[in-house]
């Protein structure tokens, strides 16, 4: 970074409004063309500001990268989803959680930056340490910590909480994902996606629900 940005960074308030406007532009971009094919000018331009507020924002563009892909993941699966599914019953909090989750990994732009992170897997992995950090990880987080909260109040028998919430999500994924990766097929309809949710949150209860107490 020059020693004009440094100064902008440290020194300029920062528009919350640049802010969203750069991270939008910044998604799409990096969904349709990839990191690397994608300049801070052209990202700078689609949001109608200058280069210099990507630099007060976010330090360089894996900075940019980085807030892109956890606003994308924000969209569909908001800070306080697992939170909120506390007060629900087991089923429908899993059934909540899946289908914000198969609404995210199917969409069109999810789907995109897959490809995209697939097609720069040989180069350097500081980016799919971004992408990863940024998206997976933190829902792979969060979900085992709902998960040993129900296990905390007897709703689950779990061996290891967090391979668990891998198993549910990697389940809600299952072989259609790969398909539609790939382009064997469009993404699921809502319909589709519902009824797989309920297949999915079905088996993960049967391999993981408590025991009923023995009746006296």
């Amino acid at each position: 970074m020059t020693n004009t940005a440094r100064t902008a960074a440290s020194g300029r308030p920062k528009d919350p409004e640049k802010r969203a406007a750069l991270v939008e532009a910044a998604g799409t971009l990096f969904c349709q063309h990839g990191f690397e094919a994608v300049s801070l000018e052209a990202i700078a331009q689609a949001a109608g500001v200058s280069k210099l507020t990507i630099y007060s924002h976010f330090g360089d563009k894996e900075g940019l990268f980085t807030a892109a892909v956890a606003a994308r993941c924000q969209q569909q699966l908001p800070q306080g989803l697992f939170e909120r599914s506390d007060g629900l019953p087991l089923r429908d909090a899993l059934r909540a959680i899946g289908q914000a989750f198969t609404a995210l990994v199917f969409s069109e732009d999810a789907l995109q930056l897959n490809r995209t992170m697939a097609a720069q897997a040989q180069g350097d992995g500081r980016l799919a340490a971004l992408y990863f950090a940024a998206g997976p990880k933190r829902l792979l987080e969060e979900m085992e910590g709902f998960l040993r909260g129900q296990q905390a109040s007897g709703q689950l028998a779990l061996g290891d909480p967090r391979e668990a919430a891998a198993h549910f999500f990697v389940l809600l994924k299952g072989l259609e994902h790969l398909r539609c990766l790939i382009g064997l097929c469009p993404p699921p309809s809502p319909a589709q996606l519902a009824a797989h949710v309920e297949r999915c949150v079905t088996l993960f209860l049967r391999a993981h629900g408590a025991p009923c107490p023995p009746s006296r």
